[in-house]
């Protein structure tokens, strides 16, 4: 069995300002607390002997794999992503930063979401990602228009009922 993946789909390079800052926490924290650690850790382990059958050591060589792996990812993707730290031009339109509140149009029911970047998407703020089905129907609407958007569940109709640009 091999290792290849298939390459992962281009997403958006936009970011909050907030979004860019907790990304450079966590470089700073895997970099000069996390790795530090577990690398003592690893050297201890590596100190009681034989290798083959010590539980410690695979599982401490394991762990600086992945925080390797997520330094050198987020080291290359910091360069790339572009802060976007201002309101559009056009405040009162959908786009990238906007705190939207939707309602269902078929069962009345209220959402709130902002558009955010891909890199900082969480579904219990409502923090939906640019490249997501439902931003990317939502993308230039104004207050009272209705759109639709192909879910998961299915074609679901909306009207934006606000935007806004407030700061977090």
């Amino acid at each position: 069995m091999s290792r290849w993946r298939p390459p992962a789909e281009k997403s958006t390079a936009l970011i909050t300002p907030e979004g860019h800052a907790r990304l450079k926490a966590e470089l700073d924290d895997l970099w000069r607390v996390r790795r530090p650690e577990v690398v003592r850790a690893l050297s201890a382990a590596a100190a009681e002997g034989d290798r083959s059958e010590n539980a410690e050591y695979t599982y401490r060589k394991k762990q600086l794999g992945e925080i390797d792996r997520r330094v050198r990812y987020l080291s290359k993707r910091l360069e790339s992503l572009r802060v976007i730290d201002a309101a559009p031009s056009d405040p009162d339109a959908v786009f990238f930063g906007a705190h939207v509140e939707l309602e269902d149009t078929d069962s009345g029911e209220l959402a709130h979401y902002r558009i955010v970047g891909p890199d900082e998407t969480d579904a219990k703020a409502g923090w939906i990602s640019i490249d997501s089905p439902l931003a990317r129907a939502m993308l230039k609407k104004r207050v009272d228009d209705e759109f639709e958007a192909q879910l998961p569940g299915g074609l679901v109709r909306f009207a934006v009922l606000a935007v806004d640009y407030r700061a977090a």
